[in-house]
């Protein structure tokens, strides 16, 4: 079972996560995708094998973490991912991101390469500029959220980044975790993701990199896969056939077994 904690950053800023996993082993730390908290990693963490560290964090404005006023874009939360690092005495991780928070790993791994052992990135986009699913979301209903957040949108919107195969007491407990984040942070959160870009820097990262990637996806397209791929030097894809927009909820165990077999293949010896 995971360990569930909170660290402060240098910033001031206090974190929620939690923490499972040899100490001493290689490191692997989970960004959940926007709105989500650490424990859209639990069914993760439950499975994944003791010799790898594997720690969930609730983002700033996730979850049981700190809220300040502002701070929300994607250069926002990579910075305090050094500080995350240092105050848990690591070194260098494997980070891994899901969705919008794929560009937060990616960022950390173009602006400290050596703090990041490697990326896995699941449901990635190349980019949300221009996006027309995100910017009809974000006018339509980001632009008129007020709190507290409407556990029936909290519902719907777990529901639309799920499938049918994610049991009916995990999606609860997701909108719950939703419903935490002041529509302040949507509203910031997503219009910068509207309007960040890392595409012409992506062939800086020389992070060994695994893309994730569900074949029912309704938000992010296989041919940003593709994009990505090419930009990434040396970049695996795996895709999970009949999955949507997020592998890890549908299958967990897959998910965590692949993500340890990532580490294993690559990463030995990064110590």
């Amino acid at each position: 079972m995971p360990t569930a904690a909170t660290v402060a950053l240098a910033s001031g800023v206090t974190l929620s996560y939690a923490a499972t996993g040899d100490r001493s082993g290689p490191v692997v730390v989970f960004l959940p995708g926007p709105t989500d908290s650490w424990r859209s990693y639990e069914p993760v963490l439950d499975r994944f094998p003791s010799s790898v560290r594997g720690i969930a964090v609730s983002q700033r404005g996730h979850g049981d973490s700190d809220k300040p006023e502002a701070g929300y874009l994607v250069e926002h939360f990579a910075a305090d991912v050094p500080p995350l690092l240092d105050a848990l005495d690591i070194e260098r991780a494997v980070l891994a991101g899901h969705s919008g928070s794929c560009l937060v790993a990616r960022r950390v791994a173009l602006d400290h390469p050596d703090r990041v052992a490697g990326l896995v990135l699941e449901a990635s986009p190349t980019t949300l500029r221009g996006h027309d699913g995100l910017a009809e979301f974000v006018t339509s209903f980001v632009c008129a959220l007020q709190d507290p957040i409407d556990p029936r949108f909290a519902r719907s919107f777990v529901a639309d980044t799920s499938s049918e195969h994610v049991p009916a007491e995990l999606e609860e407990q997701l909108a719950t975790e939703v419903m935490k984040v002041p529509a302040r942070v949507w509203k910031e959160m997503f219009t910068g993701l509207m309007t960040y870009d890392d595409l012409a820097e992506l062939g800086r990262i020389t992070a060994p990199t695994l893309l994730l990637w569900g074949s029912a996806d309704g938000v992010v397209h296989r041919d940003m896969q593709s994009i990505l791929a090419e930009h990434i030097r040396g970049a695996e894809l795996l895709i999970y056939d009949g999955v949507g927009h997020t592998p890890r909820w549908e299958d967990p165990a897959r998910f965590a077994n692949d993500v340890a077999r990532f580490v294993d293949r690559s990463l030995r010896g990064w110590q």
